[in-house]
Parts: structure tokens; C-alpha cells; sequence
């Protein structure tokens, strides 16, 4: 039996190899900040949130 090999890609070129990678890297950077900035919103948030807690029952506390 003979196995068929036609779905196997075309080897890519030098040029194709680089603007893939390049492609590549840019979206890894883009994934990066949209991580960095959703961390940033996350922690904001957590610590708004502390703070309201904390005057919530500072003032319970007074009264």
C-alpha cells in the first residue's frame, strides 16, 4: 500500500518563516498588554470594592 502524502504543507520559505514569526510575536505582545491591562482593571476593582467594605463597617461600628 501506498500511504498519501498530499496533505503534508509545503515547506515555507525564508520569507514566509520570518512574517509568520513576526506575525506571531505581534500577536503575543497584543495578548500580553490585554492580559496586563485586564489584571490592572481586576485589582483596581478588588481594591475599590475593599474600601467600600471597610467604610461599611467602620461606620456599622460607629453606630
Amino acid at each position: 500500500m501506498t500511504e498519501d502524502l498530499s496533505f503534508r504543507r509545503k515547506p515555507l520559505t525564508p520569507e514566509q518563516r520570518q512574517a509568520r514569526d513576526a506575525s506571531r510575536r505581534v500577536e503575543a505582545e497584543k495578548a500580553m498588554r490585554d492580559h496586563e491591562a485586564a489584571q490592572k482593571a481586576l485589582y483596581a476593582n478588588r481594591e475599590r470594592l475593599r474600601a467600600e467594605r471597610l467604610a461599611r463597617e467602620a461606620a456599622a461600628n460607629k453606630g
